[in-house]
């Protein structure tokens, strides 16, 4: 079932592309030796002048790793949840929001703060190079999502009629 790892390249593209990319991709967690995997199926892009975006204003000690290199892994909490994104660089991520179940998952992977919780994906992992991580990484199996879908993102106030949020159509592993 393993793919094969993305490179520093992959990351490295508009936002918006890698977000839709990101779609079908497989996200790996190796915890105590066991290896969890997860199909991405939403997620939502965070782009330079989006009021939503973390890093709107800049840099800040919370938001750094959104600054960091292509494929950086950027871990944040909010409302006592964890949420991870893939760094674009330059301030621009895309928010993993939902996974489809593969192989090892025990919990709830609907949701970015339910997937982090079954991944065990917390601030300790903030700021890791998902090229080369032996802990989280992404894959490519190969896998070609059918359609995908766009509408406005969740739970933002900000900015949000903008149409950034991607989703695997008739996908029961999506958020509502």
């Amino acid at each position: 079932m393993a793919g094969s790892r993305l490179g520093p390249s992959f990351y490295d593209r508009d936002t918006v592309e890698l977000a839709k990319m990101l779609l079908g991709k497989i996200l790996v967690r190796s915890v105590n030796g066991a290896v969890i995997r997860c199909r991405i199926t939403e997620v939502e892009a965070y782009v330079k002048n989006d009021p939503a975006n973390h890093a709107f204003k800049g840099m800040t000690k919370r938001n750094r790793s959104m600054f960091k290199s292509p494929g950086t892994l950027y871990v944040y909490m909010v409302h006592n949840n964890h949420c991870m994104n893939v760094v674009r660089g330059g301030g621009e991520a895309v928010l993993i929001r939902s996974a489809e179940p593969l192989e090892n998952v025990e919990g709830s992977t609907t949701g970015p703060g339910r997937l982090c919780r079954t991944l065990k994906i917390d601030r300790r992992l903030d700021g890791i190079d998902l090229c080369t991580s032996d802990e989280v990484w992404v894959e490519d199996d190969g896998y070609a999502v059918d359609e995908v879908a766009v509408s406005r993102r969740i739970g933002v106030s900000k900015g949000k009629n903008r149409l950034l949020r991607f989703y695997v159509r008739n996908s029961r592993w999506v958020s509502r």
